[in-house]
């Protein structure tokens, strides 16, 4: 059994300042976790679909998600949907097993209402700035609250992830003469290239990252 409030003050060192959306991102990735019956991820066998977008009140919800999941974007197993929305769907890629949760409606809504978000940050003062006696109350609630009343508990799926092993192949970039690893690489005006130097070579946008060394006519 995954039980979020022990992995709260690493979250908190991670994260950096006091905000709800983090430890509702523990709560969440720990109820994933113990639907699925598995443990935090050393490799990666699991992964971690966020709803979460870029400019997004709640982004913090992913560092919580991150800490105890153990789906981190050094690992390459967590990643940003842009729905706007504060889901998770954990995915065991080992078994082809997956489970969505969501922070209830209730939930976010009390978080949008209360002081926190309406007399600062709504405001623009930074979280680190909130008073303690502001942000550490909605804190311990989330942390406090039976799963029941914070979280909705989808039903197990199959989800099957196809392998994508790491290259570890590099090579030296004919331009700027920085390693970078061959499936990123670009040929244009004649010599194999990163892509940076590929956009600035020949003034256009840089291929996917993910297609192979492809030429380019410059």
């Amino acid at each position: 059994m995954i039980e979020a409030k022990d992995y709260y003050d690493h979250a908190l060192a991670l994260h950096g300042h006091k905000c709800p959306a983090m430890p509702l991102g523990l709560r969440a990735g720990a109820a994933a976790m113990n639907a699925l019956g598995v443990t935090r991820a050393a490799d990666s066998q699991l992964l971690a679909l966020v709803e979460t977008g870029e400019d997004h009140c709640g982004t913090c919800y992913a560092d919580g998600v991150q800490m105890i999941t153990g789906c981190t974007l050094g690992k390459g197993n967590i990643s940003k949907l842009h729905y706007g929305k504060w889901g998770l769907t954990l995915i065991d890629t080992a078994a082809g097993r997956a489970v969505r949760v969501t922070p209830t409606a209730a939930t976010l809504q009390a978080s949008q209402h209360s002081a926190f978000i309406t007399d600062y940050r709504a405001k623009g003062i930074p979280a680190s700035q909130v008073p303690p006696e502001i942000a550490e109350p909605l804190m311990q609630h989330v942390m406090d609250a039976p799963d029941s009343e914070l979280l909705a508990v989808g039903t197990i799926t199959t989800r099957q992830v196809p392998h994508r092993p790491h290259s570890f192949t590099g090579l030296v970039c004919g331009n700027c003469g920085e390693m970078v690893i061959e499936p990123y690489a670009r040929i244009a005006g004649g010599k194999t290239v990163c892509i940076p130097c590929q956009q600035q070579l020949t003034g256009t946008m840089p291929a996917s990252p993910s297609s192979p060394l492809r030429a380019h006519p410059a």
